[in-house]
């Protein structure tokens, strides 16, 4: 077992938070790239060498930090939502740390750390991790821009001046990953971890309506090509059209709206919005692509409006590595006997990701009241150092294999 030091590890988790602090609650701001992620960025690696590890930038600005030899590799994302809690990815990233300090002090220095870039999605969906494992490709990427129409190309260039290599994954065992719930469950049930069984797919795209802009005092309804009414129409028959095809467990969302150009008196040229979907089952998302391209299709045509689609972004559903998921287990049942379950993530991780590369398990914590992507999001500090000994429990299982 690895001797962690609780205080060190809150401590870190704390300062770490100071980068984009928002003044309210607990509450970051630190978008991937901005100023508060790079700094926070660079400060990780100052803490990554004080631990006798090998900071590197690759690059997209995923940042490890390097153990010599084949190691274990722990973390998670440091980059927040433009209004996001202290803990999320955050959280994944200092326990990995602790965690190599205490396999150095332990005499076994096997364990390296990671800080991916842009989980969060100010680009697409899970950009650095997706990157490095092969399932985006650099120059897909380059071409991403966020709401702003900033390109991930130019973003990613505020540090290409520390920029290396990409790691070559061959020097890596296995991956694991902590993070909050970001739900319910633990929370209302009292239990204090959870080990991840597998982490549902996901599917995520631009779709563009094209109108004709006119004035909104003089222009007959009948006569009208109103962008937004199209999108209001494509979002009824959505819903409509997948009840028979989703399940308890699927959602979908539109959870990002322009409208062009945006104005009081004028009918809508254009509306622009994202179409995100997540569940389980690879074959169920395809099928929901699908009816998504129809609906949009007919609607254009119906309203007499263009349609255009952005590039597919998303991942498959993917099951957790049973060895690491084992290891998990075993450690919980030590550290939290009867107050730990096994339980599928709907959110999306890097664990996806990195799971083409190497076997990858996950590890969950309470969320207070189910809050993430929100000032609000919280963890109880004793939840956080018992997931962190089942962390370290399971790592020193992993490393002596």
């Amino acid at each position: 077992m690895f001797t962690i030091n609780p205080e060190r590890f809150l401590a870190d988790l704390h300062r770490l938070r100071q980068f984009g602090v928002a003044g309210v609650g607990k509450g970051v701001i630190r978008p991937a790239f901005s100023a508060a992620d790079i700094a926070a960025r660079d400060w990780l690696a100052e803490r990554m060498t004080e631990a006798g590890l090998a900071p590197h930038f690759d690059p997209v600005g995923n940042l490890f930090g390097m153990a010599e030899g084949q190691s274990l590799l722990v973390g998670s994302h440091s980059d927040s939502q433009p209004e996001g809690g202290w803990l999320d990815g955050a959280l994944g990233v200092i326990a990995g740390l602790e965690i190599a300090r205490a396999a150095r002090d332990a005499g076994a220095p096997r364990v390296s750390v990671v800080s991916f870039q842009d989980e969060e999605g100010r680009f697409g969906v899970t950009t650095g991790s997706a990157i490095w494992s092969g399932g985006l490709s650099l120059d897909v990427a380059d071409r991403q821009t966020d709401r702003d129409g900033v390109t991930f190309a130019d973003a990613r260039a505020a540090m290409a001046h520390i920029a290396k290599g990409f790691v070559d994954p061959a020097r890596f065992t296995g991956f694991l990953e902590m993070h909050i719930e970001q739900g319910p469950w633990l929370d209302q049930a009292g239990e204090a971890v959870g080990v991840v069984t597998d982490i549902v797919g996901i599917r995520d795209m631009r779709i563009t309506f094209d109108g004709e802009q006119n004035h909104a005092g003089t222009t007959p309804m009948h006569l009208r090509r109103d962008a937004f009414q199209g999108l209001a129409r494509f979002n009824s028959l959505i819903n409509e059209r997948f009840r028979n095809v989703v399940t308890p467990r699927t959602v979908w969302t539109i959870g990002h709206v322009r409208l062009h150009p945006d104005a009081h008196s004028i009918v809508p040229g254009q509306a622009v919005f994202s179409m995100q979907w997540r569940d389980g089952d690879g074959d169920r998302l395809r099928r929901m692509e699908q009816i998504i391209r129809a609906t949009a299709e007919e609607v254009a045509a119906q309203m007499g409006l263009g349609v255009g689609f952005g590039d597919m972004l998303g991942l498959e559903p993917v099951p957790m590595a049973a060895r690491l998921r084992d290891a998990l287990c075993e450690s919980a049942e030590e550290i939290a006997p009867g107050r730990w379950r096994r339980m599928q993530s709907g959110a999306l991780h890097d664990a996806t990701n990195v799971s083409r590369l190497m076997p990858a398990a996950m590890l969950f914590v309470p969320s207070i009241d189910g809050i993430s992507h929100a000032f609000a999001e919280d963890t109880g500090e004793d939840d956080l150092v018992t997931g962190l000994r089942v962390l370290a429990g399971a790592a020193a299982r992993v490393v002596r294999v």
